[in-house]
Parts: structure tokens; sequence; C-alpha cells
């Protein structure tokens, strides 16, 4: 029998900076039917896509260009429509979100900085822990250091109201997630979101 060929991965290259990269790497648009660039998170959606680098600047430098109209080759309004980068951060963070409130439902959140803490000393460890932008110095660093230590991956974004809000309760410092499948889901939304921004 002979041996089975190694399929490659589809490949497509960026609008803005040329580079060719895997296809799953690449955020991808489709054209509405009102004729509309439409941001499509998970690949799902029909038609035709184009391709940027997971990167806000490529994006911009796309819409500055004309990428857009030179890939789908229609007359679009997206030429002049800064607002698709900020569109696409509001997106990354309600995925971001979302994951959290699904994890919340199967009950695989610890929210609240002190639970949150007790929880990365205790026998079971997170499998992550986030902490709110905007949280007090004190409290967020000693989160960070506590999960350092313990070897728990720890990331700081979103706020204390969307954290509360997403739980359904008051503001929260810190949550973490425990070990299982909405870990891994949840750190590539997390790193897709900050990628995109420039901090990876």
């Amino acid at each position: 029998m002979a041996p089975e060929k190694h399929k490659e991965k589809p490949q497509r290259s960026c609008l803005a900076c040329r580079e060719v990269r895997d296809k799953a790497q690449l955020l991808r648009f489709v054209l509405s039917p009102q004729g509309e660039v439409v941001p499509d998170l998970d690949g799902r959606l029909p038609g035709r896509g184009a391709y940027c680098c997971n990167s806000r600047a490529c994006v911009e430098k796309a819409l500055k260009n004309k990428g857009f109209v030179r890939s789908f080759k229609a007359d679009i309004e997206v030429s002049a429509s800064p607002e698709l980068p900020v569109m696409l951060e509001r997106l990354m963070r309600e995925k971001i979100l979302g994951c959290l409130g699904l994890a919340n439902k199967a009950g695989k959140i610890i929210s609240g900085g002190s639970m949150v803490s007790d929880a990365i000393r205790g026998k079971t460890k997170p499998g992550i822990v986030l902490v709110a932008e905007d949280v007090s110095e004190s409290i967020g660093e000693k989160i960070v250091e506590l999960a350092k230590i313990n070897g728990i991956p720890c990331k700081k974004l979103l706020s204390k109201d969307e954290f509360g809000a997403i739980l359904g309760k008051a503001p929260r410092s810190a949550v973490a997630v425990k070990q299982g499948g909405f870990v891994e889901r949840l750190a590539c939304e997390i790193d897709r979101y900050r990628n995109f921004l420039g901090e990876v």
C-alpha cells in the first residue's frame, strides 16, 4: 500500500502585506448581499473570502490601499470604512465573553479576587486565570504573581464590569476557568484578540 500523502494546509495571502500564511491563521472577510465587507471570524459564512493577517495594522492598510475592492472585484464602500477594525476588535471581545458565558453555564468559572486566589493555591489548579485591566494594581499584581508561581497561564484583559455582566454578578476583578475544554478554546480567542491589537 502506497504511503498516504501529507495533506498540505490551504494557504492564502494577506491583502495588505502579501505574506502567504495558512488560511486558518488569517482573518477572513466575505461580501454581504448588500455589498458590505463582513468579518467571518469562524470561517463559515458563504461566498468568496478575502484574507488579512490577524493584525489591525494589516486590516487598516488593506482598507487604505483598496485591497478589498480589488479582491472582491466590486465597487464597495469598505475603502471608506474606518469602522472595520473597530468592529473586529468588538467581535473578538464578544467571542471571549461568549466563551466565558458558556463556561459559566457549565459551572467552570470561579470569580472574584479572593476566590480566584484560593483556587490558585488549591490542590486542583484552574486552567487559566483572567485579571481585569482596570483592577487595582495591588490586587491585580498579586493574582498575576500567584498564578506565575503556580504555573498557571494568566492574562490581563477586559474590564471588571464585563466580567460581572457575563457572569450575572457585580463587577469582578478576576475570573478563573477550571481545567477542561473551555481553557484551550478561550486561550485561542484571547491570543487572536491580543495579536490583532499587536500586544503579542
